[in-house]
């Protein structure tokens, strides 16, 4: 094999100096110490993320045991979905009896509300009977007075115009 061309290393040497002009104008910043090591920790972070990279990339059955996971926990959600949506359905349907059984006490409720405000309306309306039996008795008491003295008033006129009928004979 042959070694690298002129041009190749050429390259190489000028992307070198590059980066050696880079740390260099870089350290003559204020902050240049930090940001040096902020440069080399973050580089040394990308090569490590690329090594990791490389790595899970030459492992081909790794990804077969990821696929399984996948696979296995796609069938975990499908399994929990279906389970919540049993209790779902259930819910709704213990939340339809319960509208119901609510319905049926609201109903009873204004039912006897209903028969509670008859009640009272028959109790007043009692009442107003009541007091109306009371002055007609009352009135009734009267009018046998007022009958027992037209009477008394009939038989003294009749009376008198026997007295008078005698005394002009």
């Amino acid at each position: 094999m042959l070694g690298p061309s002129p041009q190749t290393s050429c390259h190489l040497a000028q992307s070198k100096h590059d980066r050696l002009s880079r740390l260099d104008s870089g350290s003559s910043n204020s902050s240049s110490a930090d940001s040096y090591s902020d440069r080399l920790l973050s580089r040394t972070s990308s090569y490590t993320r690329r090594e990791s990279r490389l790595s899970s990339l030459s492992k081909p059955e790794q990804e077969d045991t990821v696929v399984k996971d996948y696979k296995k926990l796609y069938e975990e959600a499908l399994t929990e979905n279906e389970k919540l949506k049993a209790k779902l359905q259930e819910a709704q349907l213990e939340l339809t009896e319960v509208k119901a059984q609510l319905e049926k006490a609201t109903q009873k409720q204004e039912r006897i509300s209903d028969k509670s405000s008859m009640l009272e309306m028959e109790k007043r309306e009692k009442r107003a009977l009541e007091r109306k039996v009371s002055e007609m008795e009352e009135e009734l008491k009267v009018l046998t007075e007022l009958k027992s003295d037209n009477q008394r008033l009939k038989d003294e006129n009749g009376a008198l115009i026997r007295v008078i009928s005698k005394l002009s004979k």
